[in-house]
């Protein structure tokens, strides 16, 4: 028996049979190979259990319930807690596969093998089984893999992309993006589609997506009918297989080809400047807790994939039945060849870690100083140059905004900046000094010394909550379309309703909405750290009140793409912030000092120098300034060119002034004394409604300016 792995080119084209079994010609495999790998002469197969007595591969005909061939793997063909065998002559497209796992059955220690289940690849590259959206698996059903080819043509040279802090991200739902059917798109709801909806993308002014969930998950666990409607888990944050896409998202069957439609989309987004960030899900399985399905991971090594307690049971820091131990060697080494799969094949820009504080839990739960997976994630040298982005809390309780374990390489999505923004910005006494933090990088939380505000995810909105619109239209959540009574999702939602509770026809109320929302996008756009928003709070998408709508695939959850006409000046405004925050470096990172004096961030009262920060404080000005790299252009967002003194190639003066009242009364501000030659330009202001953007120059002779109720500004230092 050869135990090494089989390299050189000759040695493949000369791999000779060594068995026979059922009439197949194998030998032992390639043992560092995991998963199914196609080979010119035959596909290799190698999986791990440790505790198993018996593995035997299965393969099936498509679309068939019994295998057509039973190959048990000898005994030689193990090495250690490895079974590998290479079956020749196999043809990937005349099979799917499956396993059957044999071993002792106690419960009260974690092993709970039954050789009678058909059990799918951990490693598999494509699964069928479950494909057409909301088909849930019969009785007599079970998932299997497909062995995918890998022929694609990318065609294009590796590209650079800008750093976190110059990306603004969008985050969005495959399905939800485009399955309204004022979608206007030939395959509502796919992969295909948002790439239709690339030069809306564009037109915004976005240049990252975060996809929610696209490996392959259950969404017909724990389906239900509440009111006539089904409900599923639309979301997807319940994997069955990390390695493949979710077949339902592509427009068509891909047989051995799963995950061409997603890369024609990464190929597309990319071409068009826009990264690709993944939702990835590694904190817990579809298969549940003891009343769970088994299909997988279960009946490979139950003890090992999951964290169990001293009798046996799962432990639930994930809220969805069970948990992933992440922190053991195999499972740890299963997530790092995942990631590394995505880079390399899909060419995926970087991850954000669902419940990311679940993997730092050691086997018996308990959070870790030093957790392996993160130290290795961060060191992976294939995966140095992705971004890496936690969601730093978990179910069980574990909160590490501002101390997640980072290796310098991790940012987060900071918590922090939804909750105290919200605050201050709906006009709650007490936030206006955790805005200015906030607005500046949260220092409190990232220090500029240690890990700065490149690592802050900034978010007042995501999947997870109202959306923009609804946080200025609801006073409470409103789930009683989840069938819960209304108990699930968050009641700490700092939203503010306006004056009337849901929809109404009250033009003030509904000017007052919309300028609510251009001030969280506002403020959103001129905060260090990377900004993030959620599809559709461009032009006011609504969830009706609902915020946790993770079951709910219907108009409840998809974009209202009419809504983009009806509310043409918020998306104007959204372009208009995002095209600001590109254009002014200052907004994003400190740059040059600038050659007035001033220091690059400074906080300001109604008079300038001066905030105290009372209780009762309600108006904030955060000064920003520096110089114009000689690279980054010298043009005002939507202004005129630059003037001859003020030419891309020169270090300019780059001085903005975002000033924030979130009183219900004006206010009078006085703007810092700028140097002589030079004055104040207002370049937006939320309260002059369809003209917040002021495209005609107006200077202000005395530095002072009338802040309207509720109203966010922005001002540019200008050269006379």
């Amino acid at each position: 028996m050869e135990q090494k792995q089989l390299q050189s080119q000759e040695e493949l084209a000369n791999l000779q049979p060594l068995d026979k079994l059922q009439g197949f010609d194998v030998r032992p495999g390639f043992y560092e190979m995991y998963g199914a790998t196609a080979f010119p002469n035959g596909v290799n197969f190698t999986i791990i259990s440790f505790k198993a007595t018996a593995c035997t591969l299965l393969l099936f005909h498509r679309k068939e319930r019994q295998p057509y061939a039973r190959l048990p793997f000898p005994p030689h063909y193990r090495v250690g807690n490895v079974y590998s065998m290479f079956v020749f002559g196999l043809k990937i497209d005349e099979f799917e596969y499956a396993y059957s796992i044999d071993g002792p059955y106690e419960p009260e220690k974690g092993l709970i093998f039954n050789k009678n289940k058909y059990l799918l690849d951990p490693y598999a590259k494509a699964v069928t089984g479950q494909s057409g959206w909301g088909l849930s698996l019969g009785k007599e059903d079970f998932y299997k893999a497909r062995v995918v080819h890998n022929d694609f043509r990318w065609d294009q040279p590796s590209q650079t992309f800008p750093a976190l802090r110059d990306c603004v991200i969008y985050e969005l739902h495959v399905r939800g993006f485009t399955r309204h059917r004022s979608a206007g798109v030939q395959n509502p709801g796919t992969f295909d589609a948002i790439r239709e909806k690339i030069p809306y993308l564009k037109e915004l002014g976005i240049n990252a997506v975060e996809l929610m969930p696209i490996f392959e998950f259950d969404e017909t666990r724990n389906m239900r009918q509440v009111d006539g409607r089904r409900l599923l888990d639309y979301w997807g944050y319940n994997p069955v297989c990390f390695f493949a896409p979710n077949t339902s998202y592509a427009s068509e069957v891909e047989y051995n080809r799963e995950g061409k439609e997603l890369k024609e989309l990464i190929k597309a987004l990319h071409a068009a400047g826009i990264q690709v960030f993944l939702d990835v899900v590694f904190n817990h399985t579809a298969e549940g807790n003891e009343k769970g399905p088994y299909f997988s991971f279960k009946g490979f090594d139950n003890q090992i994939y999951y964290l169990l307690t001293p009798e046996g049971y799962y432990y639930n820091f994930s809220g969805c039945g069970n948990t992933l131990n992440c922190n053991h060697p195999v499972v740890r080494e299963m997530i790092l060849d995942c990631l590394r799969y995505w880079v390399t094949r899909y060419h995926v820009d970087g991850f954000r870690f669902d419940l990311a504080s679940i993997l730092g839990r050691s086997e018996d739960g308990a959070p870790m100083s030093r957790p392996p997976l993160l130290e290795s994630l961060a060191c992976d040298p294939i995966l140095h140059q992705v971004d890496l982005i936690a969601e730093a809390w978990d179910a069980g309780g574990l909160y590490q905004v501002g101390s997640f374990p980072s290796w310098n390489r991790w940012a987060e999505w900071n918590g922090k900046y939804r909750d105290d923004i919200r605050s201050f910005l709906k006009g709650d006494a007490g936030f206006a000094q955790a805005a200015a933090l906030r607005i500046t990088g949260s220092p409190d939380l990232y220090p500029p010394q240690k890990r700065g505000a490149d690592v802050s995810v900034n978010f007042i909105t995501c999947h997870d909550g109202f959306t923009l619109y609804d946080l200025y239209a609801y006073n409470k959540k409103h789930n009683e379309a989840n069938g819960w009574n209304n108990t699930d999702g968050a009641d700490d939602n700092r939203s503010w309703n306006c004056g009337f509770e849901g929809d109404t026809g009250d033009p003030a109320i509904l000017a007052l909405r919309i300028r609510m929302i251009k001030n969280a996008c506002a403020v959103l756009m001129c905060s260090r750290g990377t900004p993030m928003f959620f599809a559709g709070d461009e032009f006011g998408n609504t969830q009706f009140g609902n915020n946790n709508a993770y079951c709910q695939d219907n108009e409840i959850s998809w974009l209202d793409w009419t809504l983009l006409e009806k509310n043409r000046e918020l998306f104007d405004f959204f372009r208009y912030m995002i095209r600001l925050r590109m254009e002014h470096p200052i907004l994003r990172e400190n740059t040059v000092p600038c050659g007035m004096g001033f220091p690059f961030t400074s906080f300001h009262g109604t008079q300038p120098w001066k905030q105290d920060f009372e209780w009762d404080t309600r108006l904030l000005g955060v000064l920003f300034a520096g110089k114009m790299p000689p690279d980054a252009g010298g043009t005002e967002a939507g202004g005129p060119e630059a003037s001859e003194e003020e030419s891309p190639g020169r270090e300019e003066e780059d001085i903005l002034y975002l000033g924030i009242n979130t009183y219900w009364e004006a206010q009078e501000t006085e703007l810092p004394k700028l140097t002589q030659g030079w004055c104040w330009r207002p370049l937006a202001d939320t309260s002059r409604g369809a003209d917040a953007v002021i495209q005609k120059e107006e200077l202000l002779g005395n530095r002072t300016y009338i802040m309207n109720p509720r109203s966010v500004c922005i001002f540019q230092a200008k050269k006379l």
